[in-house]
């Protein structure tokens, strides 16, 4: 299998479902986002390995396929009753299997939970050292939860840039910097002194103000370019209301709403 197509309660979780059934890290495939996923639908994704690295998949697949070959063969080369009851030699040949196997799971475990406790580590390391680079005296406090790594930058607002670009810039660089390390690694998320809070308390007070001019002037109103995360908060702060509906128009980085009248 060197293409699938999965879906996600969003695009980063539609990616990752489609890594797994491949078996393949993010930096072997290409990635096409088939729908960016609403309030009630999935997000889709189509994912294929990269054709510079066919080759080495094709390989592994055919590998697979002897392998369950000659299992399936094994099977059916059933022996006369003594040749079916196992020696003690065989008997002690897959206790000791059996042994090598548990220990290697064992070992496996013990690996995924180190690095998975890294994660922390090493986006802590490089927001520290980011701003120990910047010389400024800002603090980072990190925590871990199922779907992300949340961190809090305080000290210096100045990282926020504007509308956000300089956190969201930062949190893209966290992110890649943690799956070089990990190439499961959870999606980092940064906020700075509650600014994501504020940000999303004004866009959902803008989302009602907008849809009341539309409400009486019967015009559709356009938002100005967001990212995803944003543009979501928009169509949720509207969503119960009948009388507006939101669409999102344009390719990313540029993609924007249009707040528009059903009733027009």
């Amino acid at each position: 299998m060197l293409e699938v197509e999965a879906t996600g309660k969003n695009l980063e979780q539609a990616i990752e479902n489609a890594l797994f059934e491949l078996k393949a890290p993010r930096e072997d495939v290409d990635i096409k986002i088939l729908d960016e996923g609403g309030f009630f639908r999935k997000a889709k994704v189509r994912v294929s390995i990269s054709p510079d690295e066919i080759e080495k998949y094709q390989k592994r697949e055919k590998r697979l396929e002897d392998e369950q070959s000659l299992q399936d063969n094994e099977q059916e080369d059933v022996g006369d009753v003594e040749e079916n009851n196992p020696s003690n030699e065989e008997i002690e040949d897959e206790k000791q299997n059996e042994e090598t196997r548990t220990e290697e799971l064992s070992q496996l475990n013990t690996v995924k939970k180190q690095t998975n406790k890294s994660e922390l580590s090493v986006a802590k390391d490089f927001l520290d050292g980011l701003i120990k680079m910047a010389s400024l005296n800002g603090s980072v406090e990190l925590y871990e939860e199922d779907d992300a790594i949340y961190a809090n930058i305080a000290g210096f607002s100045d990282v926020i840039g504007y509308r956000g670009e300089g956190l969201n810039a930062l949190q893209y660089l966290s992110t890649v910097v943690a799956s070089k390390h990990n190439r499961h690694a959870k999606p980092i998320r940064i906020d700075c002194d509650g600014y994501r809070k504020r940000r999303e308390s004004s866009l959902v007070a803008l989302a009602q103000r907008m849809a009341r001019k539309v409400e009486r002037t019967h015009s559709s109103v356009k938002l100005e370019p967001m990212t995803p995360q944003e543009r979501r908060i928009i169509h949720m702060a509207l969503a119960d209301n009948e009388n507006i509906e939101t669409l999102s128009k344009g390719e990313e980085p540029h993609r924007y709403l249009i707040i528009r009248s059903k009733n027009d």
